[in-house]
């Protein structure tokens, strides 16, 4: 029945606009604005999607050190294995000055070479939050005059905001896994399981142009955020947690739906019904403006009011609210008590509030939405009932 089903899928993948150097070019010179204002002399970026963000490089994490430093005043630099010199040269689209180490060099010796010749060897060099360890550690001690910091000034200010590429980017992906979730449904039978139905999603994905992929759980185990690990055949009267997505240009989707196999009990409906309120006050409270936390705050009235609860205890919300979305699936910044970031135009989330009650089953519905001038705007459309999971 699933091979059946995916036949009739299609890529979705036409006409979709990368981004373009110029818009990189902007995002660099954002950045070295803000490295000023925050007297920042340049950051260091490693393989990951803050390297991408600003330079387009794609290049997977490994023992071997290959990085950008961006200096607030000066040419980009980069430094790379030898061997992957050619590689590298092949995927750059900014900036030419590559620095190679030799298996048995230091790749380290190289980045306080850049600093030197920028004129910032006892500069303040700032670490991209995600860079490892012993990369910061190498550099500091062939870089012992320089100062060190975080990029969170710099880099997050720059990422949480989306351009319309961006968001145009995430529209797609949205779409792509609203129809692989579609196909998907369509496959489920008693005696499925887990592992089958996740299978059957990466191939939906597939067909569709795309990876990706949408994690199952069945009965008590959609109770827990992240399931079980529990691989056990699908039942009539269960409750079924999918949570998925994809990625196109490396921007993520994230959606789950919920639904039972059969026909809903009163209590399955009306908890149901509980969490698709909670959603609905989420995105109602997430102006421009208001701080992160009052997106929580407002889910979380909903469900504490009903009777669960309060704060993080189960059976009620055990989690936040919602968590930015972009190039990493779980980005900066999260819509959870005490942060009180305003909202602006641009930034985008996901409103997945849930109600967990162990021992009986789980309700999370989550949809992505960005905030525009005149509001929030989901990127798909929340379940209209239990019955019916897409509009």
């Amino acid at each position: 029945m699933a091979a059946d089903t995916f036949s009739s899928l299609e890529p979705m993948t036409d006409g979709i606009q990368p981004i373009t150097v110029e818009e990189r070019e902007g995002r660099i010179e954002k950045a070295r604005d803000l490295m000023v204002a925050n007297g920042i002399d340049a950051i260091y970026l490693e393989a990951g999607s803050s390297l991408f963000y600003f330079t387009g490089v794609k290049w997977a994490r490994s023992e071997r050190m290959t990085a950008a430093v961006i200096p607030a005043k000066g040419e980009i630099a980069y430094v790379c294995p030898a061997f992957e010199e050619p590689r590298l040269r092949s995927a750059l689209t900014l900036g030419d000055d590559v620095r190679v180490w030799q298996e048995h060099e230091s790749p380290y010796q190289l980045v306080a070479q850049i600093l030197g010749d920028r004129g910032i060897a006892g500069g303040t060099i700032a670490m991209e939050e995600t860079v490892r360890f012993f990369l910061f550690d190498g550099i500091r001690q062939e870089a012992p005059d320089a100062r060190f910091a975080s990029a969170d000034p710099v880099v997050i200010p720059c990422r949480v905001v989306k351009s319309t590429a961006e968001i145009a980017l995430m529209q797609r992906a949205m779409d792509i896994t609203c129809e692989a979730y579609k196909a998907c449904i369509a496959t489920l039978k008693e005696g499925a399981t887990p592992r089958e139905f996740h299978a059957n999603s990466a191939a939906a994905h597939e067909a569709l142009g795309v990876r990706g992929g949408i994690a199952i759980q069945f009965g008590r185990s959609t109770a827990y955020p992240h399931g079980d690990n529990a691989d056990t055949p699908l039942k009539e009267g269960d409750v079924v947690l999918m949570d998925g997505g994809c990625t196109v240009e490396r921007y993520h989707s994230d959606i789950s739906r919920t639904i039972v196999f059969g026909e809903p009990t009163q209590r399955q409906r009306d908890v149901w019904n509980l969490e698709r309120e909670a959603q609905a006050a989420a995105f109602a409270a997430a102006q421009v403006g208001a701080p992160c936390e009052a997106v929580d705050a407002a889910a979380r009235r909903v469900i504490t009011e009903a009777g669960f609860g309060p704060d993080y205890e189960v059976p009620g919300l055990p989690h936040r609210t919602g968590h930015g979305i972009g190039l990493d699936c779980h980005e900066c910044i999260h819509l959870v008590r005490g942060n009180k970031t305003p909202l602006a135009p641009g930034m985008c989330f996901t409103n997945e509030p849930m109600i967990a009650i162990y021992g009986e089953f789980g309700v999370r519905l989550e949809d992505c939405m960005t905030i525009t001038d005149a509001g929030p705007r989901f990127f798909t459309q929340p379940s209209p009932s239990i019955e019916q999971p897409f509009a």
